[in-house]
């Protein structure tokens, strides 16, 4: 942890709630609630005269949702991270939140369990998800392969994954034209393409990357 506490935007329209809320935070030395909004309207207006780190923010209030103001406050300063804190176990309002950029959600009758919890995890860019979240993740994931959707996020076509194990495997660009019996200038427009999509720079960046996505042994 750093010696400058986590600057913390706390939003929701029950005071008792963001008092209750306030005493947990406020009781970690490395967590300090520099603002509190009843609304999301409100929430927006304060971060943008508050320098914050973390937005805190209540699913359903009035006038503006947690949710609308989530998509604003990812708009307005992409770098603040976002928890939703809601008092409802449902999938729809959890996979809307990730969807408007926050990057946890916790329980308010657990609060006192995991918020802080969930505070220092976003602050590491690490998502934040209660176990009954986890189980509706899986459940999405496996009703997507079972009727036949392509999973999400998977970035390479099949040839490009096979050209990056052999780029990782230290083999030539004429090599890999004679093992996949392509041109040698195909070879060089797919490791360009690699390169690209995966925002890396070199041969040796390929070969990490090739490792974390397990194509190589390391």
């Amino acid at each position: 942890m750093t010696d400058t506490p986590i600057r913390i935007l706390l939003a929701d329209d029950h005071a008792l709630v963001r008092r209750g809320v306030r005493l947990i935070l406020d009781g970690e030395p490395d967590l300090q609630v520099v603002a509190e909004a009843g609304e999301g309207a409100e929430a927006v207006a304060l971060a943008r005269t508050h320098e914050i780190d973390l937005a805190v923010l209540d699913v359903a209030m009035p006038r503006m949702t947690g949710l609308q103001a989530a998509r604003e406050l990812s708009a307005l300063k992409p770098q603040v991270r976002i928890l939703m804190l809601s008092m409802h176990d449902n999938e729809q309002y959890f996979f809307q939140a990730l969807k408007s950029g926050a990057s946890g959600y916790v329980l308010k009758s657990v609060a006192d369990r995991d918020l802080v919890a969930a505070c220092r995890a976003a602050m590491r860019d690490e998502p934040f998800v209660y176990p009954g979240a986890v189980t509706a993740l899986i459940r999405n994931y496996l009703d997507r392969v079972r009727h036949g959707d392509e999973v999400p996020d998977q970035v390479l076509t099949a040839r490009e994954e096979e050209v990056l194990k052999l780029v990782a495997e230290g083999h030539s660009s004429k090599e890999i034209a004679d093992i996949l019996v392509i041109s040698v200038k195909t070879v060089q427009r797919h490791r360009a393409n690699l390169l690209h999509k995966l925002g890396l720079r070199d041969r040796l960046e390929l070969t990490r990357y090739a490792i974390r996505a397990g194509l190589i042994e390391p």
